[in-house]
Order: C-alpha cells, then sequence, then structure tokens
C-alpha cells in the first residue's frame, strides 16, 4: 500500500489542497495528517472541509488539543522567551479564529495512532515517542534517537512537529520525520514537504516529497488577516524569522537567521576597535533576527595565511612561525579564486598575514588583486619593505589597502626581548619608510609584563612620527603557539573569525597553526567559505548551549 503522510497545516489551506491533489496524483491510497492543524497561518477553518471531504486521517497536535480545550497557550514546548512571545500571537490569533465546532472534532482525535499495514508495525506520532510536543531533531545525539525508537518497538514511526524534514534508519526502525505543509523547511525554499510511503509484505521505504502550492495566495491572506509582516515572510521566502531558539546548533546553521536583534546586548562594542568594518549590513533594517555573520560575533572578515615563514623567531608567536617553519605558501592561483569566493560570500575585509606576508613571492600581486576587491589590510613587521616589494607596496598608494605593523615596546631592549636584537629599530626604519610612501600604518602593541608601563611612551613616540591614536592599539598576550602565557583562547570564550591557511579552515587567526592549535581546526584545504561559514556557526550554537552565554570578542590581531 502506499500511504502519504503530512504533519502540520499550520492554517494554510492551499498547502493542504496541494497535499491532497499530488499525493493522489502519485498514487496514495490513502492520507493521514500527524496534527498541528492551527499555527501559522491565518485560516484555520478552511481546513476541515479539505480534510473530511477527501478523508484525511488525522491525529491530534499540541496545538490541537490545546485549541479543543480552549488553553491559555499552544504547549508547543518552547522554553525561550521570544520564541514564546511569537507563539502566543499566532496561537491568540488561532484560537479567537477557530470555529467552536471544529475545535470540538479536534478534541476527538487520537494523539497517536498505531496499525499494522500489509505486515509493517506503523507507529504515528505528532512530536515523538515520547511526549507529543517532544522536538525530533535529526541532530540528536544517537542514544536519545534510540531512546525514542525503543519506546515504540514499530518497525517505522513517524513523526512532525519540528517543521524540518529527515528520514533515517534507527536500529531496525525507519524514522520519518514528514515535515510540516504550514511553512516552509528554513532552507530557502518556497515549497513544503510530506512523505510517501510504500509497504508491502512488511517491507518499507519513504521518500520526502517538495510539495509546490500556491504560496502568494497564503501570503495574501496572512496580510489581510493583519499578521505580523516576519510571519508572512518565512512563506514568501523559505527562511524561518520566528522560533529560532528552540533550534539545535546544526540546524540553526542551515538557515539565513540564527539570533534574535533583542540577543545582541546594548553596547556590545564592535570588534574592530574603530579599524575597519565588520559587515553591519547583517544589523541593517528592522527585523527582529539577524543572522550570526555580520555581527560583532562574527565579523565578516576573512583572515588569510599567505604563508607561515618568517624572518623573525618571536617567542611568542601564536601561530609558531620562524624562519625554521614549514612556508605553507598559497599559491596565487589558490589566493586568486579565495578572494572571488570572500566576495561571493558576503565577506566585507580581507586580512592577510603569516608568518611575515612579505616572504611570499607574489606578495604584491596578492595585494593588487585583493584591495582591488575588498578593502585589504596587511600584517608586516615592516622590515622588508625595500626594493621590488616597496616599490610595488608604493604603486598601490590610494587603493583600499592598510598595512600594519607591531612595535611592543618604546625602547629597543623591551621590543627586542621577545622579537629579537636589532628588531625594534628595523620596525621603526619600515614604520618611517610607510609614511614616506603615502601608507602611514597602523601599529598594534603585544601587552607583556615587561611593556605594560611604556603603552603611554609608544603612543606619544608614534605620535611624533605623524600617526595619531587612532592608528594605535594594544591586543591582549595570547597563549597559544610559542607562548607559554598568556590569555586562553577556544571556541567556547571567543568570536568566531574564519581563516583560511593551506591546511584549510580555522576558527580564528591566532589558532591557524595546525599544530599547536588542532583544536581550532575546522576543515581541510578546499572547502568552501560558505561550508566554513555554516560549520562557525553550529559550533558558535554549541558553545553557546554549554552554559547559556554568549563570547565576548578577543581582540588578538587588531
Amino acid at each position: 500500500m502506499r500511504i502519504a503522510v503530512c504533519g502540520g497545516p499550520y492554517g494554510n489551506p492551499y498547502a493542504l489542497q496541494a497535499f491532497v491533489d499530488d499525493a493522489r496524483a502519485r498514487g496514495a491510497e490513502r492520507l493521514l495528517c500527524l496534527g498541528d492543524l492551527g499555527g501559522f497561518g491565518a485560516d484555520v477553518n478552511a481546513l476541515w472541509p479539505i480534510l473530511t471531504d477527501n478523508t484525511v486521517e488525522c491525529v491530534a497536535g499540541n496545538y490541537d488539543v490545546a485549541i479543543a480545550r480552549g488553553d491559555t497557550d499552544c504547549g508547543c514546548g518552547y522554553r525561550d522567551a521570544k520564541d514564546n512571545e511569537y507563539a502566543q500571537l499566532i496561537y491568540d490569533h488561532t484560537l479567537a479564529t477557530t470555529g467552536r465546532d471544529f475545535a470540538a472534532w479536534m478534541g476527538t482525535l487520537p494523539t497517536e495512532h498505531r496499525e499494522t499495514i500489509d505486515g509493517v508495525d506503523v507507529h504515528m506520532v505528532h512530536g515523538s515517542t515520547l511526549a507529543l510536543n517532544d522536538f525530533w531533531w535529526e541532530s540528536l545525539p544517537e542514544e536519545q534517537h534510540r531512546l525514542r525508537t525503543e519506546a515504540s518497538g514499530a518497525d517505522v514511526v513517524l513523526c512532525t512537529h519540528s517543521g524540518l524534514p529527515w528520514q533515517r534508519r534507527i536500529g531496525d526502525t525507519l524514522t520519518v520525520n514528514v515535515g510540516v505543509l504550514g511553512k516552509p523547511a528554513n532552507d530557502g525554499r518556497r515549497e513544503v514537504w510530506y512523505a510517501i510511503l510504500d509497504l508491502s509484505d512488511g517491507h518499507v521505504s519513504a521518500e520526502l516529497i517538495p510539495l509546490t502550492y500556491d504560496w502568494r495566495a497564503q501570503a495574501a491572506s496572512m496580510r489581510a488577516a493583519g499578521l505580523p509582516e516576519i510571519f508572512t515572510e518565512t512563506i514568501e521566502t523559505g527562511w524561518w524569522t520566528t522560533c529560532l531558539e528552540i533550534l539545535p546548533p546544526r540546524e540553526r546553521s542551515q538557515g539565513r537567521y540564527h539570533l534574535y536583534r533583542s540577543t545582541l546586548p546594548s553596547g556590545f562594542r564592535s570588534a574592530d576597535d574603530g579599524w575597519g568594518e565588520t559587515g553591519p549590513q547583517a544589523l541593517q533594517g528592522d527585523r527582529p533576527v539577524v543572522p550570526l555573520f555580520g555581527t560583532p560575533y562574527f565579523p565578516s572578515r576573512l583572515w588569510i595565511y599567505t604563508n607561515f615563514h618568517c624572518n623573525l623567531a618571536c617567542d611568542y608567536c601564536a601561530v609558531a612561525s620562524s624562519p625554521k617553519a614549514a612556508p605553507r605558501t598559497l599559491p596565487t592561483d589558490t589566493f586568486r579564486t579565495l578572494v572571488d569566493e570572500a566576495v561571493q560570500a558576503g565577506f566585507a575585509e580581507l586580512y592577510l598575514t603569516g608568518g611575515e606576508p612579505f616572504l611570499h613571492p607574489d606578495i604584491v600581486g596578492l595585494l593588487d588583486y585583493a584591495s582591488a576587491e575588498l578593502p585589504t589590510v596587511v600584517m608586516t613587521n615592516a622590515m622588508l619593505l625595500r626594493g621590488p616589494r616597496a616599490a610595488g607596496l608604493a604603486d598601490l598608494a590610494g587603493r583600499k589597502l592598510t598595512v600594519q605593523t607591531s612595535l611592543d615596546g618604546a625602547t629597543a631592549h623591551t621590543h627586542d626581548l621577545h622579537r629579537g636584537s636589532g628588531s625594534w629599530q628595523r620596525t621603526l626604519d619600515g614604520i618611517r619608510h610607510l609614511i614616506g610612501m603615502g601608507l602611514p600604518p597602523r601599529v598594534a602593541l603585544t601587552e607583556t609584563p615587561e611593556n605594560t608601563d611604556e603603552v603611554p611612551a609608544v603612543a606619544e613616540l608614534l605620535a611624533g612620527l605623524g600617526l595619531p591614536g587612532g592608528r594605535f592599539a594594544v591586543r591582549p598576550l595570547l597563549r597559544r603557539g610559542f607562548a607559554e602565557t598568556g590569555v586562553e583562547i577556544g571556541e567556547d570564550s571567543s568570536i568566531p573569525e574564519l581563516t583560511v591557511t593551506a591546511d584549510g579552515l580555522h576558527w580564528h587567526p591566532a589558532g591557524a597553526d595546525l599544530v599547536t592549535s588542532p583544536d581550532l581546526y575546522l576543515l581541510p584545504a578546499g572547502a568552501s567559505l560558505a561550508a566554513g561559514k555554516q560549520l562557525v556557526t553550529e559550533r558558535f550554537f554549541a558553545a553557546r548551549l554549554t552554559d547559556g552565554t554568549l563570547p565576548r570578542p578577543v581582540h588578538c590581531a587588531i
């Protein structure tokens, strides 16, 4: 027998009718609905004749139970105040507009159904086998999946409630979350989803079906009913704009929006310290939800390690660069492809670092290509700016290019203590040379016990060279690479800044050496920036869920 199973019509009669028509056209002999008839759209009453005229067999969802009893809320199982605020708004509309005869009919529906169909034991529930409003996410740990299937023991368990379709075998049980008809699956598609199952002689197979329907009519009906525009936007775009906090990290990372705007604390200091852009496009407008990328929690600047070998061997280098380090030089063609990809992926800035980038044989060409596409910062110790490198760099003056260097003391003794004898004077010479080329640099100081008292004197020294205070910043010493002391930095304590090296993608530029910072490694070489952004988002929320907090920025490199 072939059966068609849907979930959550959510007051969307256009999708429900399309489900009936499509399922019949595919040869379905029975049509079943796993509940939640109301809960997003405007016209719940229009569902009843479609259900009864087409003999759609229904079990009740939490929404149907609540409407039938006249409860004060939907019992959806949300935990976040903002999620519940939006859920309450649409529940109040549904309760007020659902006919009492239809509500009474909902009250007659069972909350689960189990039967043997052509030798297959099929268990139909709304949330899961554990609870009516349990969210059965695909990303649940294996033991949680087994807990739910073992509570049933059926050959097939069919569920909905979460709104996201998936299927997988868990032990001997085929579990199918059939999705919902009432809104898209947070995948950027306007289609909604249901499932077709073929059952015969004890065997079963399932297919998840994307369903096209008249979403324009549904959006118009929601506007006509005066529902908030953010609900209609989901229908029109395929991206969820409400009920985000219930999503686990993996599922949340796959959507366009990840945070309620109200989650961003007032006065949160931008991670750029005034030295560049972090993709403010994410915060523009008044939509109550924002993507993680482009906010201060995930700045839209891309770090690129051009190479790892260096003319210095600083004893606190976070990525263990030195003259003896493996170069791991990024090929020019790879670099150019990466810049093009960064533009497409919405990055607003590029930061080129190393090692010493001016040891890359084509550094001027890299800077030329990058700064023609995006504002670009290159990090250098300023000691190699002579000859062809200097001439080529001078030609880029006036471009969207900033040179940044480091000065770790007001005296040679303090600076050279960590960076090597003679490096202070050579750095000052390099700073003067950059100013003379029309490329006045930004300067950062890595704060150590030895130079803390010299910070004002360094600022005064730079001012005397013509560099104002806005071009000087102090950054913390980080315990990474060669550094044995300093601030601890990890995925659970720092904002992400996506970083590319010849080895692949990394969480943060201070953890970009695969040998000394394997914990901050994300994906191997060749992985797309889009994949990196999604994985960063997933790991960000996984870390957040550990203690419920949001990390603060670690200003390590600017």
